[in-house]
Formats: structure tokens, sequence, C-alpha cells
């Protein structure tokens, strides 16, 4: 039996699975075989992003924030103590791109796997990175 995989997930495929069906489904489909992560301030900016978004559209976020909240039991919160371990080594190779994204980076570093996102300031960052367009590749390798 193979070892189970991780992903830590950008706050962009956190939104994208808020928002729409085709994320969340990969997310739920493949819960089983491989372990979803996020820092607790991907959380926070999707948060803040899909009640923005909403707003801005005239539409509730409240049913989109519920679906994300409902992703929090599979897609597990990391907390800062724990990704701030690697913060200087993700600021060394994301600053120069968008260092707001070092706790992603740095998760991703901390736990040794590849990062899922939209994002690329994460490509050439040294860890492997996965888009929604291919991220079954990873899931059909892992499973």
């Amino acid at each position: 039996m193979s070892e189970q995989k991780s992903l830590v997930l950008d706050a962009n495929i956190l939104i994208r699975a808020a928002l729409g069906k085709r994320v969340r489904d990969l997310v739920i489909t493949c819960a089983g075989k491989v372990a979803f992560f996020a820092p607790d301030v991907a959380y926070l900016d999707a948060r803040r992003y899909l009640t923005g978004i909403l707003s801005k559209r005239g539409l509730d976020p409240q049913a989109a924030l519920a679906v994300l909240d409902g992703l929090e039991p599979i897609v597990l919160g990391i907390d800062a103590d724990t990704y701030g371990l690697a913060r200087d080594a993700a600021l060394a190779r994301i600053v120069d791109r968008d260092a707001d994204d070092w706790p992603v980076l740095a998760t991703a570093l901390v736990l040794d796997c590849p990062i899922w996102t939209e994002d690329q300031d994460f490509f050439g960052t040294g860890v492997p990175t996965w888009t929604t367009d291919r991220v079954g590749l990873f899931f059909d390798s892992h499973g």
C-alpha cells in the first residue's frame, strides 16, 4: 500500500472550491487518498475575498462561506506556529514575486509537499505546483 500524499491549497483554490463544483468535487473525491492542507491565513484570505466578490455582485456570501466552512474538516488548516518555522526560507524564494504568499510556500516546505494553485508566483520556487487543469494527474499518480 502506498503512503498517502499531501497537497497544500492556496487561497485561490479554496475560493474556487467555495464558488464552483469542479474544484470542490475534486477535493471531496480525492480526500481519501490525498491529505489536503492550507495555512490558516489562506482561509482568512478566502473568506475576505468571497465576501468582497459576492457582495460587489449583490449576492449574499453566506452560502459560499458555508461551503468553505464545510471544507475545513477535509482541507486542514495549519497554524502560523507550524508554517512560521519555514518563513525565512519561503520569503527568500518568493519575496521578488509576491511576499504575501509566503505562508502557502512555507506550509509546503514544512510538510514537504506540492502546492495546488492558479498563482504563477509559486512557479520556480523549488516546490512542485499543480494547477486545476493538471492536478488530476497528481491524484491519479498517488492513488
